[in-house]
């Protein structure tokens, strides 16, 4: 049975190599997984979910592209088919808030405390708050797209792209 949760907040560690060997570090320790994101290209933490489920879902069925379920996480939350490309979704030198994904599928393992996490991340109580722009800039959603569903449906068209990772094979 897959868990899965979700944490947002600005990274404790500031340097994206120290911030990425650290997570590395808590995997290996807990056997969990564990993937960063920059939390203002995630739309909601539906997004987040669902892309973490059906990347779980590839690996149990072994129809996933990355060797590794997070960047498998990180390929689906993109909406990408290449890992090069969902690379602009992690975390980078200029991320300013992350949202951390914690998930465990089928497997032992247990989570990190809070003091372990906090050496990752520092919650800042805004939760999924996103950046529309860098949604828009990520998921290449047009004007045109915005016209036709509205603002309001961005959610959907974000999912709609991570559904459709699967289909570019």
């Amino acid at each position: 049975m897959n868990e899965i949760r979700l944490l947002f907040g600005r990274p404790a560690i500031t340097d994206k190599s120290e911030l990425i060997s650290a997570i590395r570090d808590l995997q290996l320790q807990y056997g969990c997984i564990i993937q960063a994101l920059d939390a203002d290209k995630v739309i909601s933490t539906r997004h987040l979910l669902f892309a973490t489920e059906k990347a779980l879902s590839a690996f149990s069925q072994k129809r996933n592209i990355a060797k590794d379920a997070g960047l498998e996480i990180l390929r689906y939350a993109s909406g990408e088919r290449q890992i090069e490309k969902a690379f602009g979704m992690g975390v980078s030198d200029r991320t300013e808030r992350i949202a951390l994904i914690l998930a465990r599928w089928g497997i032992e393992c247990s989570w990190p405390d809070e003091g372990e996490l906090a050496r990752l991340l520092r919650p800042d109580e805004l939760g999924c708050s996103c950046r529309y722009e860098a949604v828009k800039e990520t998921f290449n959603i047009s004007s045109a797209e915005i016209e036709a569903v509205g603002e309001d449906r961005l959610e959907d068209l974000v999912i709609e792209r991570v559904a459709l990772a699967d289909t570019y094979r």
